[in-house]
Order: C-alpha cells, then structure tokens, then sequence
C-alpha cells in the first residue's frame, strides 16, 4: 500500500493531451490459475471518497489475489485517502485531467509494474464484482486481447435516459459496421486485457478524455481481437455520468472526427 504523485504543471483542457504523455505512470464460474498470474484492477475515481471503499471491498470478496490501483483525477474530496484505506495503491494526478488521462496513468503504471493482465472497472459501483470472472477469463485463457462487459447481451435491460440511449444505438451501429463484427455495449468501461493491449494503450494516440468508440475501431484496425460478454451493472444511484448533460453531443461529433483520422493513422 503505498501513495504516488504525479508532479505536471497546471494547463488548460486543451493541452490534456500533452500531459498524458508525460504520466508514466464459454465463461468460466471461478478463477482458473491462470486468472491469478499478476493481475491488477484499475480504479479512476473522480470525487469517489463516499464509494470508493465500499467498491474495493466487494471487488476484495470476490477476487483477493488480484492487486488494487485507484487512479485519484484530482479530486476535491478524500477519495485518494479513502482509496489507501482500503488498502489500494494510489496514483494521484495533481488536478482533474480526464478519464482518458487517469486510465493512461494506470495501464501505464501497470506495465511498469510488470502485471499481465488489467481489469479495468468504474469506481462508482456500478459494474457488479461478481462479474470479474466472466470478463478476465477469455483474456487469461488467450481466447482475446480486450474482453468487453455488455449489458445488454443475453436480453439484459439497463435504465438509459432516451436521449443517450439513442446515442448509444448510434454508436453501436457505427461500431459494429468498421468492426465487422456485433458490439452491443461499445461505451462500457468493464473491461479486461492483456499486455499486447496495455502496450498499445500507452501510445500517444490514446484518447485522452472519451476512450470509447474510437478505441474499439483502432484495436481492429491493428488486428486486436476483442470479445463481448454478459455482465451485470448496477444504474447510477448519485453523482454524475460521463456521458451526462451535452456531453454526448460533444462526445458524437468527436467520435465523427476520431474514428474517420484512426482509420487513417499508421502506426507499427
């Protein structure tokens, strides 16, 4: 249990993505031992403090071999002491970057660290602990690179406002035309993966605040191979979403300038 700080310099939105590069930071029913080869969970957590114990706590019940990395975005309560509380390493980013930025910072630190897998959860509670195995296992047992929680595999229901889940329906089209394949769930952030994964995530041309779409499209034009599974997911109860407000009207004209430009990116 221990505590980082990253050390950057105050700057506006702008130049986010300036400095994420420079924090260097079929379902199985249990775990194979496989599934414990050095895994870590990645947390970030916005002004999480009320939550975020509670959540490392039902993760802890569930999958205790596995080590805990909460990446604090700057926030203005106690979620980085909470989080050390609990037991979890701590990567604290000096204000609010992004979520983009504080998932860069915990793949990176999780390949610094030498981990092999990563399961990448919202520290908010909403993605079921319970649902670990059925998302860490194709990666572990080589079936996929990126294994993806869906909720709506399966017949799932999961209260969406209107307006989002039209996006949503959106998005999903998009996505499963340039991936040649079906994605239900393509802005679920309840994923699992592996280090050719983590590697590729710590490149510059990682999004920097909505890693969703964009990502996916990127991962198979790079010959990743990506699986969706059924998860369960528990709705929002308090706070505010990522996908909240006008932020989705922003979020689909970025995804309509992203994808187009990763489509034309060559990267080796």
């Amino acid at each position: 249990m221990f505590f980082i700080s990253f050390h950057v310099c105050p700057t506006a939105r702008l130049f986010r993505a300036t400095l994420a590069r420079q924090v260097d930071a079929m379902l199985p029913a249990t775990y194979t031992h496989a599934m414990n080869a050095r895994v870590m969970i990645l947390l970030p957590a916005y002004n999480e403090g009320s939550r975020i114990g509670t959540v490392i706590a039902g993760i802890r019940s569930v999958f205790a071999e596995a080590d805990m990395t909460v990446v604090d975005d700057g926030s203005g309560d106690d979620t980085g002491l909470q989080a050390l509380k609990a037991g979890a390493t701590v990567l604290t980013l000096p204000f609010n970057l992004g979520y983009g930025v504080a998932l860069q910072a915990g793949y990176k630190h999780a390949l610094r660290e030498g981990y092999k897998y990563v399961v990448q959860m919202d520290a908010d509670g909403q993605h079921d602990p319970g649902s670990i195995p059925a998302v860490l296992g194709p990666v572990a047992e080589d079936r996929c690179d990126l294994c993806i929680g869906s909720r709506f595999l399966e017949g799932k229901s999961y209260p969406i406002p209107p307006g989002r889940r039209l996006g949503m329906a959106i998005l999903r089209r998009v996505a499963s035309r340039l991936t040649g394949r079906t994605v239900t769930d393509p802005t679920s952030g309840f994923q699992a993966m592996n280090r050719r994964v983590l590697e590729f995530y710590a490149r510059d041309s990682f999004p920097v605040d909505y890693p969703d779409v964009d990502v996916l499209v990127m991962l198979h034009h790079h010959g990743f191979r990506v699986l969706e599974v059924p998860v369960t997911m528990h709705p929002r109860t308090s706070g505010m979403s990522l996908h909240s407000g006008l932020k989705p009207v922003y979020y689909l004209f970025k995804m309509g300038v992203d994808i187009p430009l990763n489509l034309l990116r060559r990267e080796k």
